[in-house]
């Protein structure tokens, strides 16, 4: 049994050898690895397997033997003709070949031809795929040379999302990608560098902007400024107060100025797209937005004009000195918001309302801060006319703009109190030369023609002087209508700059009352109180500055009537402003009234200081002293003058005169340094008084009523006649009674005389002591200075 599958196991191994199914590594391992002689066992049955093939293929050949000797003699009976078909085959075949070269030369050219054309075909296909491409970015290059930066961008952005992604294949595509951010950089830069170069323009050439945009609103104005300017000349022409007349040549020439101003004005004029080019930042806006990075280009735009405001708005350090330097400076400042408020509405969010809100703001603040300082210098009035004239434009302008302008209005009010004070030292300056020019006398007139110019100049109305024949005299002198022209001048001059303030007529009228009492009650009352100070002003030049200032104080009345002529405000309205005239002129009168009363007793010491008195003289010399009928000559003369003052003014300044004058003598009686007085002198002094007394009865000014003139010598009389007649019992025992004969002597007063009588006595009498008479007179006078001693004393103590 173990024999039979032994045997049936190698039947398998040799099939499975004979099948030929490699590999029999495994089968062969099989028959080795099963038992022991398997190789000997092995090889028997393969042996025997072999002789069974040989013996089938014995009998195969046997049965196949005959048709193969049969083939071989027919191969052989074919030897033959196959020889010969291989000649013709071969004969053939050579000249197929040699038939065939050409055709295979010409097979060949066709095949490369096709190849080629295949490939070209190849290569248009990828050219039309990569030639929009390159068209594109060629286009970007001719874009990037031409500065057209934005559609640049455009370009990119084209190729990026819509043809790289043909053609992302090819090298020359990545090379263009690459590219692409580097000329993103390249346009960020060059149009930053434009934008630069922009700010820099415009900020070198802000002023032409600004002087072209005040220029057009100037335009604007100019042909309502005309017709308000011909209601005023119309209305000029018939104004005609008390022969005041503003003049009408004034009014057309101020038209024909401004009809040439706005024939001038109609000219072309450039806008600020004219002058400034724009496209920078629209082009860098359009870029950075493009980018994506619109906010930086936005932060830096306006830091740099914050920078470019800062550097605008600081003045030069002499900007106050001409005109020109103010128009600059409001120039470029004009120009920069003229720019800010075009960009404010040409882009979108680059500049917003409240942020050009926010630096108008800041700049006005500044502006007004400077202006305030640098008006401050202004010393001219015709240089600050000019700078508020240029702050209206400017004002205006802005106005035009939408930049809110009422602080700038106010600030013209301060401007024009300035403009005020700089008025009135001008004019004080007018004044001064005014006055010093002038001679102090009547103006005098020849003829009616010169009679016409005085009253042409100065409302002047006196019948008594019309009806009087020719030559007369005026009473004023020459400054007097000068001074009258001037105020009007004045007038003139403060309303200028109440012209295109926006105010009304009667804010007008009030402002021009005003600064005109400011020019009488401070400039003209410190011209003439200086005037009436000086030294050189004397007696007959004071009379005839307090005539000159009783006129123009009749003269207000008609300045009052020429402003409202000019407002139209009539004078009756409530809130209407009076003119100060009657409380300027008479305090300058009162000042010359008291400087003559001051001058005249300055000239009454004079002459007491020549009086060369002989205190010890024995005997008078029977006539009044030189100095003294000097001085009654003197005032005699003086007096004269003073016909044409005040009836009041005259009798007081005579009444000081000769109150003085009895002072003045009374002081010299009494004074320290005279210590002997002889009853010869006293006589001699009495002589003087006599004659002042007669000059005051005289009344060398009429209008006192009486004696009142000579009661300004009762004290020296009552002394004299005391020691005249010596009666000092009289006077002793009715001392302090109510109808004492000498009431009016002090005792100190007459204790101190007869001091210097009594020493003059014990001096000239030696031998008085021998004389009875003498010695009597001599214990006479001791015994009344012991009394008047004792009355002293008891004042003293009772005070």
């Amino acid at each position: 049994m173990l024999e039979e599958e032994t045997d049936q196991t190698y039947e398998n191994v040799l099939a499975e050898i004979q099948s030929f199914e490699l590999p029999i590594e495994a089968t062969l391992r099989s028959v080795y690895d099963d038992q022991p002689n398997a190789h000997k066992k092995f090889m028997e049955k393969l042996d025997a397997c072999i002789r069974n093939h040989d013996k089938e293929i014995e009998k195969m050949c046997n049965f196949h033997h005959q048709g193969f000797v049969d083939a071989i003699t027919e191969l052989l009976k074919v030897r033959t003709d196959a020889e010969k078909l291989k000649v013709q085959v071969t004969d053939t075949n050579r000249r197929f070949q040699d038939a065939g070269k050409e055709v295979i030369v010409h097979t060949e050219d066709i095949i490369r031809c096709r190849i080629q054309q295949r490939n070209i075909t190849t290569v248009v296909e990828k050219l039309q795929l990569c030639l929009p491409v390159l068209e594109m970015y060629s286009k970007l290059k001719e874009q990037m040379s031409a500065k057209r930066y934005y559609s640049a961008l455009k370009t990119m952005e084209q190729l990026e999302n819509v043809y790289f992604p043909w053609v992302s294949q090819y090298r020359f595509c990545q090379l263009m990608i690459e590219n692409l951010p580097k000329l993103r950089e390249d346009i960020k830069e060059i149009s930053m560098s434009d934008l630069k170069d922009f700010l820099e323009s415009i900020r070198k050439h802000s002023d032409k902007i600004g002087e072209t945009a005040m220029k057009q609103a100037q335009h604007q104005k100019t042909f309502s400024v005309s017709l308000q300017k011909q209601n005023k000349m119309k209305f000029g022409k018939n104004m005609y107060i008390n022969r005041d007349r503003i003049p009408e040549e004034r009014n057309e020439t101020v038209l024909k100025h401004s009809l040439e101003e706005e024939d001038e004005n109609e000219e072309e004029v450039l806008t600020v797209q004219d002058l400034v080019d724009f496209s920078p930042v629209y082009r860098c806006l359009h870029i950075y937005s493009v980018l994506g990075d619109e906010e930086t280009f936005e932060n830096y735009y306006r830091k740099q004009r914050k920078k470019q405001a800062r550097l605008v708005l600081q003045p030069q350090s002499n900007m106050h000195e001409t005109v020109d330097g103010y128009r600059r400076y409001f120039t470029q400042i004009v120009g920069f918001f003229v720019v800010e408020d075009h960009i404010l509405h040409v882009t979108q969010g680059l500049v917003t309302r409240a942020y050009t809100d926010e630096l108008w703001n800041m700049a006005l603040s500044k502006i007004i801060a400077v202006l305030r300082a640098h008006s401050s210098y202004c010393t001219d009035p015709d240089l600050v006319l000019e700078l508020k004239n240029l702050i209206v434009i400017f004002a205006d302008t802005l106005q035009g703009y939408g930049f809110p302008v009422n602080r700038l209005f106010d600030l013209l009010f301060e401007i024009r109190d300035q403009y005020n004070e700089t008025l009135l030292k001008k004019w004080a300056g007018v004044f001064r030369d005014i006055f010093e020019e002038d001679n102090y006398s009547p103006i005098p007139v020849v003829n009616e023609e010169e009679y016409k110019i005085v009253i042409s100049k100065f409302p002047f109305q006196d019948p008594d002087l019309e009806k009087q024949s020719f030559p007369k005299k005026f009473p004023m002198s020459q400054s007097v209508p000068h001074i009258y022209i001037q105020v009007k001048e004045f007038i003139y001059a403060s309303l200028k700059f109440s012209e295109s303030l926006h105010r009304s007529s009667t804010e007008i009228d009030d402002m021009l009352r005003k600064s005109t009492n400011l020019l009488l009650t401070r400039t003209l009352s410190s011209c003439l109180l200086n005037l009436i100070r000086k030294p050189h002003i004397g007696l007959t030049e004071l009379v005839q500055i307090i005539i000159n200032t009783t006129h123009l104080e009749q003269a207000c009345k008609y300045l009052e009537d020429f402003i409202t002529n000019i407002t139209n405000i009539s004078q009756e309205t409530v809130h209407t402003t009076r003119l100060y005239g009657l409380s300027t002129f008479k305090d300058a009168r009162h000042a010359a009234e008291g400087e003559i009363y001051t001058k005249l007793n300055q000239k009454i010491d004079e002459f007491v200081q020549l009086a060369d008195y002989d205190w010890t003289m024995s005997e008078p010399d029977g006539r009044a002293s030189g100095y003294l009928m000097d001085l009654i000559n003197f005032l005699r003369s003086i007096f004269q003058v003073f016909t044409h003052l005040p009836g009041k003014v005259a009798q007081t300044a005579c009444m000081s005169a000769c109150q003085h004058l009895s002072t003045s003598l009374m002081q010299m009686l009494l004074d320290s340094e005279l210590k002997q007085i002889s009853m010869g002198a006293v006589q001699q002094f009495n002589l003087d008084v006599i004659q002042c007394e007669l000059f005051a009865s005289s009344e060398p000014v009429p209008g006192f009523q009486g004696d009142t003139l000579q009661l300004a010598f009762i004290d020296l009389r009552q002394l004299l006649d005391l020691f005249m007649v010596w009666d000092w019992s009289t006077y002793l025992a009715d001392y302090g009674q109510p109808a004492s004969k000498y009431l009016r002597v002090n005792p100190n007063t007459a204790l101190t005389l007869l001091e210097k009588m009594k020493d003059t006595s014990k001096k000239n009498n030696i031998f008085a002591q021998f004389r009875k008479n003498d010695r009597d007179k001599q214990k006479l006078i001791e015994t009344v200075v012991k009394q008047l001693r004792s009355l002293v004393n008891g004042m003293s103590q009772h005070m």
